[in-house]
């Protein structure tokens, strides 16, 4: 029986589950899910649904930095740029594939005018031109901001079409599953299986099911990368993602090792680049108790104008760069590494006072770069709260308005290094469908799109380039009804049955007198990962995490302990469920590239017996100088580009139909040569003008 807003409902073992139907469903409320179902609507699919766990959440709404990178083609000043040069510096990153950087690069400009449209306040001078900055890995001047809420403002203006246009939102669903047919032809998706987080115990007491079934044509998936793996982690409270649903259904990962941490505040959660850095705070560090304050970058950086001149590059060579461990600016990362992972401190960032205990800042000291900057900007004296406000007082006036308590004028900001972005991600073709599974479309940091390196801010174009590929796609090759109710059903069926005896096994080890263990093991997953798999992992380390992680998947089910009656305990089960295949996945996949000959690059060393400590240089003499105390886990050796041309990707084995037979938690590995750049200098106007009539540009 059906209802006004098509909803009807299926019976699975006498469980009666409500159902919708929809052309799409758009999983996530963030810049791409939102972005996805605005492009469906405009190319003409009106049929779309948006299913959300919480549609305040994400990191679209909730993050950001000191000055929030937008990264596009230019669109202002004489400097020459292209789509093809900007293909160039994407595809330069390595490991990146060549179709999807000229992409990316030649709807940037389209992208970024829709937001504008939409309100956006990018800055322009009074010519109309959006004027652009150089970012980290830019070899030009193709960033740009609206301040540290720019991905904020993306959401709210891509949210405010999208309920204009009377999309339908559902609030409050989790997604823990993706619904297959599996055919001759392949497998395809063909809905999802959600998680009502606001039922209670006394409704499903009284039949009310904690499930939705949702049926569609389409899944755009765009719930984020799969935050929840990491306890130390700048994503916003309550961003978990849901990758483990998708390479439960089959998706395979792509690029999965690629991360990027970097120094951030943990009370709040924030990005402490760009400004934060460039006005050269004092990094400082205590005991557990607050006690024993000391400047620790100097035990290993005794040079005055080499320390304060790293601290400086950190604002825009932010995210941890292996590159730069050596003499570099990453080196400031590792030390801070050292000092809470290995020493058990805990480390600040004062700006009340200069470096080297106060002492007033010599420029004559500085290297060229960094006295350049501040003499520029007016900020060659005083201490770094005066630079800070001086140069940028939002950023200053951020942390207030986060918390009135938070007064950098007044005491010191609490840092670590976190995990920031997931540059790889599900694999997805150059429409932004999963390679593997038919009708998923991941988009965002969900889609595994970027290579080793990127320009900062790509990220934020990438969610509004793909979203728009994906809507292309959908709305030229996916049109009319999902699969018919009785196949959906029989489909889904076995999935409701597993999610139901999940929830059923675990609250009742409860009411037997077990005490509910889904905090503490989530706890314990996440922080094994940040402890085994962060910006510094070795080989026995990766093991010994994937050998718990596998121990824990076996018997999960047979393990956790759920309260009936705490709805966020039931959402801790499916939660802990999908972290544990993510992270089955990823640690596999890291093994994976250290046996096909990875070594350190991106934002991660590898430990190496074998390798080299990092050193540093003074500005002086520029002589290498080995740094005291180094542990021998910071031994490395860079890849060098080694793998640039190549591309991992894998899935997980129980749900791989090129697999005849495995155990749950095998991992397939597969490495291919990356795409080349496509060659379009030679398109013939005519002959693509009589195609697009032809197909749209939809091939």
């Amino acid at each position: 029986m059906g209802n006004a807003n098509g909803e009807q409902r299926v019976t699975v073992d006498g469980q009666e589950i409500p159902e919708i139907s929809t052309n799409t469903v758009v999983i996530g409320s963030g810049s791409a899910g939102y972005c996805a179902a605005d492009r469906l609507h405009q190319l003409g699919q009106t049929d779309v649904t948006i299913v959300t766990d919480r549609v305040r959440a994400g990191t679209s709404r909730n993050a950001g930095s000191d000055k929030q990178t937008y990264y596009k083609l230019t669109l202002a000043g004489l400097d020459a740029d292209s789509v093809g040069s900007m293909a160039q510096t994407l595809f330069g990153g390595g490991a990146m594939d060549g179709d999807t950087a000229l992409i990316e690069a030649a709807l940037s400009p389209q992208a970024f005018m829709h937001l504008v449209d939409l309100g956006v306040p990018f800055p322009r001078n009074r010519f109309g031109e959006f004027v652009g900055y150089k970012t980290d890995h830019d070899p030009r001047q193709r960033a740009t901001s609206a301040g540290p809420y720019t991905s904020k403002s993306m959401v709210e203006g891509l949210e405010a079409h999208v309920r204009a246009n009377g999309t339908r939102v559902l609030d409050d669903i989790r997604l823990i599953d993706i619904v297959v047919s599996h055919t001759d032809t392949g497998s395809e998706a063909v809905g999802v299986l959600g998680l009502r987080r606001g039922i209670r115990d006394e409704d499903a007491a009284h039949g009310v099911s904690r499930f939705i079934l949702i049926r569609a044509k389409s899944v755009v998936l765009a719930c984020g990368g799969p935050a929840g793996m990491y306890a130390r982690s700048v994503f916003p409270q309550g961003q978990w993602g849901a990758s483990g649903a998708a390479y439960r259904a089959g998706a395979w990962g792509h690029n999965l090792t690629e991360w990027q941490f970097g120094l951030s505040s943990i009370h709040p959660r924030w990005n402490v680049s760009g400004s934060y850095m460039q006005v050269i705070p004092t990094f400082m560090s205590t005991a557990a108790d607050g006690s024993g304050p000391r400047e620790f970058l100097t035990e290993a950086i005794p040079d005055y104008g080499h320390q304060l001149s790293l601290i400086f590059l950190k604002g825009y060579q932010w995210p941890f760069d292996i590159r730069k461990v050596d003499g570099g600016s990453s080196l400031i990362d590792l030390l801070v590494h050292r000092e809470i992972r290995l020493r058990g401190r805990r480390v600040f960032v004062d700006f009340r006072h200069n470096p080297f205990d106060g002492r007033d800042l010599d420029a004559t000291a500085l290297n060229e770069e960094t006295r350049n900057y501040l003499a520029r900007a007016g900020a060659l004296s005083g201490s770094p709260i005066e630079r800070l406000r001086h140069m940028n007082e939002p950023a200053y006036r951020l942390y207030l308005e986060k918390n009135p308590s938070i007064d950098l004028e007044r005491k010191p900001l609490e840092v670590d290094l976190c995990v920031q972005h997931n540059n790889g991600g599900l694999a997805v073709d150059a429409w932004w469908q999963s390679t593997t599974l038919l009708g998923l479309f991941p988009v965002g940091e969900a889609a595994g799109a970027h290579g080793v390196y990127r320009p900062g801010g790509a990220a934020l174009n990438s969610t509004q380039v793909g979203a728009t590929r994906a809507a292309q796609w959908i709305t030229a090759h996916r049109t009319g009804n999902p699969v018919g109710l009785a196949s959906f059903t029989a489909a889904a069926a076995p999935l409701v049955r597993e999610a139901t005896a999940l929830v059923e096994a675990t609250t009742n080890r409860c009411r037997t007198g077990t005490p509910d263990n889904t905090a503490e093991t989530l706890d314990h997953l996440q922080t094994q990962m940040s402890d085994a798999a962060s910006e510094v992992r070795s080989r026995a380390s990766i093991a010994h995490a994937l050998s718990d992680v596998q121990s824990w998947l076996s018997c999960y089910d047979q393990d956790l302990a759920a309260t009936s009656s705490s709805r966020r305990s039931i959402e801790r089960v499916f939660l802990i469920r999908d972290i544990l295949i993510t992270q089955d996945v990823y640690l596999s996949a890291m093994l994976n590239y250290l046996d096909h000959g990875g070594r350190s690059r991106g934002s991660v060393l590898y430990t190496d017996p074998e390798g080299d400590l990092p050193h540093f240089n003074t500005i002086a003499t520029g002589i290498a100088t080995e740094i005291p105390g180094l542990p021998e886990d910071f031994r490395y050796t860079l890849d060098g580009g080694a793998l640039d041309d190549e591309i991992q990707e894998v899935g997980w084995k129980r749900t791989n139909p090129l697999v005849d037979h495995a155990d749950p938690g095998d991992i397939q590995g597969a490495w291919r040569q990356r795409r080349p750049l496509p060659g379009t200098a030679d398109d013939f106007f005519e002959n693509i003008w009589r195609d697009y009539r032809e197909t749209g540009g939809i091939l």
